[in-house]
């Protein structure tokens, strides 16, 4: 007959052991805590704050130590919804804002602020309007580095005992009202057609001034060559009238081959259908009358004919 006592006992035992091995491992998990890279864990101990837990492994003291929800430490990107931001010339603009920042104490980001996200965009909006507000429209158009350097700066400053580094801090869009971009267009158009005018101008006004330049190069050019030809023609005239001139001079011509000359060059003188006047060189009377002295001379030498 079995012995329900020892039955019961065994059943107790096995159900203290089942106990006891929860328990074991319960209390092992609550006292190991992984923490991923670039994260850090917040530690309470019986509710004040104990240690910061860095990436890796970490032992807790079991259902004594509380660790709170894992700060990232990574630098984040928060795009802030646009904002409505008076100028000093009292218009109204919407600025949209990207900031760049990074947890550096895990501590102080979660005992220093309650919600440091929240924080910075709020801290990020009245910075913006406290620097925009001081600038006219133009100038907050034209100085988004100088806004930006000083949005980091105030902003850098004032999250520093939140445990925060704000890196950077870029302005997206600043967006005028609907009428001031429309004026801004045409403003702009206005400049641009300006601006094609007196291009247009100045290069009709170098283009003149190179066909100018060019004609009056081509009319240098063109006397230098003129000249050159001149020059060159006299020389050659020169030096043909120098070669007649030593070619009568060493053939030494007698009165009848000048006279033969006068007479072959004379019909020349009438070739022209408008030569209405013949100009005759006294030179050439005096070749006739020498001619004709060689011609009787040449008669009074022939043998006289005989007589019968």
């Amino acid at each position: 007959m079995v012995d329900v006592g020892a039955f019961v006992g065994q059943i107790f035992v096995i159900v203290l052991l089942v106990v006891l091995a929860i328990f074991v491992i319960v209390v092992l998990f609550r006292a190991i805590r992984i923490i991923p890279q670039a994260y850090a864990g917040v530690v309470e101990r019986l509710g004040r704050y104990q240690r910061t837990l860095s990436p890796g492994l970490n032992l807790l003291v079991p259902f004594i130590d509380r660790v709170l929800p894992l700060v990232d430490m990574r630098e984040q990107v928060v795009s802030f919804p646009p904002q409505p931001v008076i100028t000093e010339d009292n218009l109204v603009v919407s600025i949209d804002t990207v900031v760049y920042f990074q947890v550096t104490d895990a501590r102080a980001a979660t005992y220093e602020i309650n919600n440091y996200l929240g924080a910075v965009e709020q801290l990020t909006t009245t910075t913006l309007r406290n620097v925009v507000g001081g600038l006219n429209l133009e100038e907050a158009l034209t100085s988004r580095d100088n806004i930006n350097g000083q949005l980091r700066v105030v902003l850098d400053e004032a999250t520093g005992k939140w445990g925060i580094r704000v890196s950077r801090v870029e302005l997206k869009a600043i967006d005028p009202p609907t009428s001031i971009q429309d004026s801004m267009e045409k403003q702009m158009r206005a400049e641009r057609d300006r601006r094609a005018a007196i291009l247009t101008a100045e290069g009709s006004k170098q283009s003149q001034i190179l066909e100018a330049e060019g004609r009056r190069q081509a009319e240098i050019l063109k006397a230098e060559g003129d000249k050159q030809a001149q020059i060159l023609r006299a020389e050659g005239e020169s030096a043909a009238i120098q070669s007649v001139f030593q070619a009568i001079h060493d053939g030494n011509p007698d009165d009848k081959l000048l006279a033969y000359q006068y007479l072959q060059t004379l019909p020349k003188i009438s070739d022209s259908a408008s030569s209405k006047l013949w100009i005759i060189p006294s030179e050439f009377t005096e070749a006739l009358k020498g001619m004709s002295a060689g011609f009787a001379g040449r008669r009074d030498d022939r043998p006289a004919p005989p007589t019968p």
